[in-house]
């Protein structure tokens, strides 16, 4: 038996449905920046069918703007916020029982470094080892990284436009129904293959990707931090009850 997931995944309509079941994916793993966890779950569970399972999660950014880690976690049943310390989140997921998954290491300034990776590697359960958005140097800087720690790799599609999901899964070999027999599926290190193109295709994603993540880090960032008030994900907002207020970075 194979399940296969596209691991990471921002966005989610029903294109984003389509075109995961033509890739013949089994389960897309939803976790969009800034929103909340009761959200994300609300809104996979409306997108999920016999046909594909959507799994809620989230990909919390530690740190601040300038020394960002950011640590995908699945799993998790209490909601975790942004801009927290990386050692608070990574315990809060520990805590939790989540799967805690390392995405694109050592990209730009808001990844896991070789130091991060070594300082918490009992707490984390897979490290991307491809992400169709690098360069070849990275994906293989990222494997290197990852076999030398020895730890479980996955890949995913890292969406952020609806065209790019499913260029890259992960095949567990296990029969996996449910959120919780994937979480139990990566913290136990079950078998799996990472399956992607590195040709033509995979540059084409590459360039349209980073046109949309620069445009993200650009007019969207200044949005966030200047104009938009609160985020629904900053550690002081009332969701969280006070519980971060005192480890929040900002």
């Amino acid at each position: 038996m194979t399940f296969r997931v596209d691991c990471h995944v921002k966005v989610l309509n029903d294109r984003v449905v389509e075109r995961a079941k033509r890739a013949g994916l089994d389960a897309i793993v939803y976790a969009p920046h800034f929103t909340r966890l009761p959200e994300i779950r609300e809104r996979a569970a409306d997108y999920t069918d016999d046909e594909l399972l959507v799994i809620p999660a989230r990909e919390v950014f530690t740190g601040s703007w300038r020394q960002r880690r950011h640590v995908l976690a699945i799993g998790l049943e209490d909601p975790v916020p942004d801009y927290i310390p990386l050692e608070t989140a990574m315990a809060e997921f520990d805590r939790q029982g989540a799967a805690v998954l390392v995405p694109h290491p050592t990209f730009a300034n808001v990844s896991f470094e070789e130091a991060d990776l070594k300082a918490h590697a009992e707490t984390i359960d897979a490290v991307e080892i491809f992400n169709p958005k690098h360069f070849r140097l990275h994906n293989r800087r990222a494997r290197t990284l990852a076999e030398s720690l020895s730890l479980p790799p996955f890949t995913s599609s890292y969406a952020h436009l609806p065209r790019t999901v499913g260029v890259a899964h992960t095949a567990f070999e296990a029969a996996i129904e449910r959120e919780e027999e994937l979480v139990t599926a990566i913290r136990d290190g079950i078998a799996r293959r990472v399956v992607y193109d590195n040709g033509l295709d995979q540059l084409t994603t590459m360039v349209s990707e980073l046109a949309h993540l620069v445009y993200e880090n650009t007019w969207k960032k200044v949005d966030r931090l200047f104009l938009s008030g609160t985020e629904p994900t900053h550690p002081t907002h009332i969701a969280y009850d006070g519980r971060f207020d005192d480890v929040s970075v900002y």
